[in-house]
């Protein structure tokens, strides 16, 4: 039942968008409402929680000391892990990340590691023994589409916001993370040949395939990931992209701009 449910959805959503609308009424470069609140877990050295629609994502940044990777003695370390709870979908299932969260969790590594927006040499205390491991976790409230983006935004609002424990660990005063570049995840899906910005949960489960665009602040991009079975022509590749960066500059504006250690 629930098959022939999801193949009538499918239609009704194909149908919509062959008339240039959205299930929701907004446009196809329209993202949904978007809240992020920052520094909401006190225990937490940086952190935020995004509402993009129904969709609602919560991430806390944490820091302490401990040893470099071999390869880079000089640079701190990022670890980002993705947690779907169970009660956010019934998709979900408790136990080890699925393929979803895994890809979840490296996107958003990827956006933040490749852009350069932390300055992980400033966070070596001494060159081959002791640097700032900077621990990522973002956990899926409630799930209404287009997690990638709730989860890289709440992921960089958090760093932004974020200060180094180093009273803490008898290393001086606080600090500031060294945030320098502010990526910004967009994520583009392919309904019916038409690109569509921000898919909520019906759409993605209609869409033949999703981009997801990661962009720095000057415009250049840090970071792509595709999904889904189907594929996009370099036309529509050129589109999509284009999209993603416009959206992303907007949401850099309206969201991250000003954001600071409180």
């Amino acid at each position: 039942m629930s098959e022939v449910l999801d193949e009538i959805r499918k239609d009704y959503l194909f149908n919509l968008v062959r008339k240039g609308r959205r299930i929701d009424g907004r446009a196809f470069k329209d993202f949904r409402e978007l809240r992020v609140k920052t520094n909401v877990i006190s225990k937490a050295e940086g952190s935020a929680w995004v509402e993009l629609g129904q969709t609602e994502v919560l991430v806390g940044v944490k820091l302490q000391p401990g040893e470099p990777y071999p390869d880079t003695p000089d640079k701190g370390v990022m670890i980002t892990n993705a947690e779907l709870v169970p009660l956010a979908s019934p998709t979900f299932e408790p136990g080890p990340p699925d393929e979803n969260g895994i890809e979840l969790a490296r996107v958003v590594d990827r956006g933040i590691r490749e852009s350069g927006a932390i300055d992980l040499e400033k966070l070596c205390i001494e060159e081959g023994e002791k640097v700032w491991i900077i621990f990522i976790d973002v956990h899926v409230l409630n799930h209404d589409g287009n997690l990638m983006d709730a989860s890289a935004l709440g992921a960089i609002a958090s760093l932004m916001t974020a200060k180094i424990p180093c009273e803490r660990y008898g290393l001086g005063d606080d600090e500031p993370l060294p945030v320098r570049d502010s990526p910004v995840s967009v994520t583009a899906v392919d309904i019916a040949g038409e690109i569509l910005i921000d898919p909520n949960l019906y759409e993605e489960s209609a869409a033949s395939c999703r981009l997801t665009v990661i962009s720095n602040a000057d415009g250049s991009i840090s970071a792509m990931q595709k999904g889904g079975i189907g594929g996009l022509s370099p036309e529509k590749t050129k589109d999509a992209v284009k999209m993603c960066v416009e959206s992303a500059k907007e949401i850099r504006d309206k969201v991250l701009r000003g954001l600071k250690p409180t």
